[in-house]
């Protein structure tokens, strides 16, 4: 509980009641003020006042109460996290394949969030009112890798911001089937929910706008003579632009180039493994991988603070390693 007082100084008059109070409490985001407002928590020469767009004059004597954070409706999990960078505002994880980022109504596993309640004890000072990890962004629960996740109101708001204005760069690892064509480009078309399936996303034109850029990292061809011009497989990087549900997964759908594994969006994959030679470890190396072969490898990003820029890196998983060792060889 935090109480602060105030006398709005000679030449700070005429400002909005919002912005002068953000001047005022940096800790605290905009909006964060505004709520605090709205609810009644501010008096003004001793009255309460809520209207957030009142501007402030000279003399004004205003008194702000920000009350005790409420907790989080769940119970924290003690679970194994690989954190690559954490401090007072931020954390940045390596995310396991398999691992849920947040939780659902309709599921009852524990998930990223249940276990960043438990690591984070104690250091969560209140997003929105309620003592709770900020998900700046998500990725999908059989995606591996990085994952920036706020510990303050303001970092919350800061990065949010950052991911709006574009300014955190997301680079993703993937392996596709076939090769795309050119090799470099950009996809673009609106992502929203599949008219024919609505488990799936898919390129339609209701949808909000989303661009992928991509380069092909290696190719991998079939040895017995099957796909040798084009390749079975390609091993590509892809930077998100914009960050829609499944947007990798989608995009590459779309050109016809399905992530290796992919249980939602790779329809095909059957008969595509079935092109390669029942002698190729390379077959059985894809029959056992069961989920996209999609890792979210860099992040770049400015700390919601101090303004630095941060850039964080995560090795491909030992799934994915083995999947392309194997690919190799075909």
């Amino acid at each position: 509980m935090v109480d602060s007082s105030f006398i709005v100084g000679e030449n700070e008059g005429g400002i909005r009641l919002d912005k002068w109070l953000s001047r005022k409490l940096p800790d605290y985001s905009r909006s964060r003020l505004q709520q605090l407002v709205a609810e009644g928590q501010l008096t003004l020469n001793g009255a309460t006042l809520t209207d957030v767009a009142y501007k402030v004059k000279r003399g004004d004597a205003l008194a702000l109460h920000v009350p005790e954070v409420k907790p989080l409706d769940l119970s924290p999990v003690p679970m194994p996290i690989t954190v690559v960078f954490e401090d007072a505002q931020l954390i940045v994880i390596n995310k396991p394949a398999g691992l849920t980022v947040h939780p659902s109504p309709t599921s009852k596993e524990a998930t990223l969030v249940h276990g960043l309640l438990a690591h984070c004890r104690g250091q969560l000072s209140g997003i929105g009112g309620v003592a709770r990890p900020g998900i700046v962004h998500r990725i999908d629960k059989d995606t591996s890798g990085l994952l920036v996740v706020a510990k303050t109101d303001l970092a919350h708001q800061r990065l949010s911001a950052q991911i709006k204005r574009h300014l955190v760069r997301r680079e993703y690892r993937a392996v596709c089937w076939g090769v795309p064509n050119p090799l470099q480009g950009t996809i673009t078309g609106n992502i929203g929910r599949s008219p024919k399936n609505r488990k799936k996303m898919a390129v339609v034109s209701g949808g909000k706008p989303a661009t992928t850029h991509y380069q092909v990292a290696q190719i991998f061809r079939n040895g017995s003579g099957k796909d040798t011009a084009l390749g079975v497989a390609a091993e590509i990087c892809c930077q998100l632009e914009t960050g829609r549900t499944h947007q990798i997964r989608v995009h590459l759908t779309h050109i016809g180039h399905p992530l290796l594994g992919d249980p939602l969006y790779g329809s095909n994959s059957v008969s595509r493994i079935n092109k390669i030679s029942s002698e190729e470890p390379a077959r059985l190396a894809l029959l056992n991988f069961n989920r996209q072969a999609l890792h979210a490898e860099k992040l770049v990003l400015y700390h919601p603070v101090t303004e630095a820029e941060l850039t964080f890196t995560a090795p491909l998983p030992d799934d994915m390693k083995h999947l392309i060792d194997h690919l190799h060889s075909i």
